[in-house]
């Protein structure tokens, strides 16, 4: 089901380019959607959880006009179909090998170039979990404000534990069906989370339950790593620590930069959504250090 904008505009993502649908190792079916310059560095774009990628059209659309840019949920989210194994497949294990697959036959299928991941929270953690344990295929990466779970006995642990297990007890009990989008829209504007979000911002929700699970299995990762563990430059852009009621994964991942010394900068006045929020800032982050890189168009 998806929402409308908080201020009530609707939101246009253009045709793609192309559209096509990949097959994950389980028979799961993810589909890439292809926007802006084909000449241009490539930006692999994806979603947090419950989340749909055309929902992030604000932050993202702009960027057609420099960058080749794949567009795509991660699995049962957006626009992809149930898969017709009947089995979710709904694990961080699972995405990381996805993603993993979703590079290798985007290059199959259009050649291969220089790349680079631009990912938030879900698909963040996805994204620093096959760097890790799968390989780091990117010119670099960008992880926007990614829930970062330290080790128990963190000074931020706590702070973590708490937030996760709240969202995981509110996707539980969330209303599932709507008679019209635009009731779903005023329940999302009316929560201080979200009124903050641009004009033509929406959510897409994958089912309840598959959100809760994504929220206690960011719990069990042991992923806190330091930069040099990726294999390439990364660079952590985050929600604002200092900002009144500063959302848990802000503080967290303020701390993760501090322990290991990242590539880190947080946008003022930001929650979780940050890309939504202040989609101008973001990008413009994201774009210093795509040219401290030296990766141009």
């Amino acid at each position: 089901m998806s929402a409308g904008a908080p201020a009530g505009a609707e939101l246009r993502v253009p045709t793609p380019l192309e559209t096509f649908d990949l097959a994950m190792g389980d028979g799961a079916v993810i589909r890439i959607r292809r926007h802006g310059r084909v000449d241009g560095v490539r930006l692999f774009i994806s979603n947090g959880n419950g989340f749909a990628t055309d929902g992030y059209y604000p932050f993202w659309g702009p960027l057609a006009e420099r960058f080749d840019l794949i567009v795509f949920d991660f699995r049962n989210h957006g626009q992809n179909p149930r898969a017709s194994s009947g089995r979710d497949g709904h694990t961080y294990a699972q995405m990381a090998l996805d993603l993993e697959r979703v590079f290798r036959d985007v290059e199959k299928r259009l050649g291969p170039k220089p790349s680079v991941g631009v990912f938030h929270s879900m698909s963040a953690r996805t994204a620093m979990k096959h760097a890790i344990e799968i390989g780091f295929r990117w010119a670099a990466l960008i992880l926007f404000d990614p829930p970062n779970v330290p080790p128990p006995g963190h000074r931020v642990y706590d702070v973590m534990d708490v937030f996760e297990r709240r969202l995981a007890d509110w996707a539980m009990q969330r209303q599932e069906r709507f008679t019209d989008p635009s009731d779903l829209a005023g329940q999302y504007a009316e929560t201080r989370a979200h009124r903050t979000w641009v004009p033509g911002a929406f959510e897409l929700a994958c089912a309840r339950e598959l959100e809760a699970s994504i929220y206690l299995q960011a719990m069990t990762m042991n992923l806190w790593p330091p930069p040099e563990d990726y294999g390439g430059p990364v660079k952590l852009i985050a929600a604002d620590p200092k900002g009144r009621g500063a959302v848990a994964s802000a503080i967290a991942n303020q701390a993760l930069a501090e322990d290991f010394g990242y590539t880190y900068e947080a946008i003022p006045d930001t929650g979780h959504m940050l890309q939504i929020q202040k989609p101008e800032e973001c990008r413009r982050s994201m774009l210093a250090f795509l040219d401290e890189c030296g990766i141009g168009c």
